[in-house]
């Protein structure tokens, strides 16, 4: 098996090894093997292929991090054909919290939620899908 070496914060090495003591892993490799194989098959979901999808994600940041604010507003725009609305808000002391509402296809969803991940400094991503087919909708 390939060695791969990865840089992260000390607080989140330590948390790793927690967590894989506290979880029954063999170590800090096998934890971030199960997490990766987890990330890689999130949007392999084959019922939603081809369907128009709903999705809300929430991003959590310090703004104190840099220049993250100015990157989720870029991606809002970079993105205008798939996110439908944008909120921002400040929460606690240092973080801020924006939400997306997205709508469009699982290739698009996917793209947009990938790009907010990648975007140095954010903690925290979340999101749910959900698919607009017309018998969902209740008039």
């Amino acid at each position: 098996m390939p060695i791969v070496s990865v840089s992260m914060p000390e607080e989140l090495v330590e948390c790793l090894d927690q967590f894989a003591e506290e979880n029954g892993y063999s170590g800090r490799s096998e934890v971030i093997r199960d997490a990766s194989r987890e990330l890689l098959d999130e949007f392999d979901d084959q019922s939603l292929e081809g369907r128009q999808l709903m999705a809300t994600v929430t991003v959590m940041f310090d703004y104190q991090t840099g220049s993250v604010e100015r990157e989720m507003m870029e991606i809002r725009h970079e993105f205008d054909g798939v996110v439908e609305s944008n909120f921002h808000t400040h929460v606690g002391d240092n973080f801020c919290l924006e939400l997306f509402v997205l709508e469009g296809s699982l290739e698009a969803i996917s793209t947009v939620v990938g790009t907010i991940r990648a975007t140095k400094g954010v903690q925290t991503v979340s999101y749910s899908v959900v698919p607009m087919d017309d018998d969902l909708l209740v008039e």
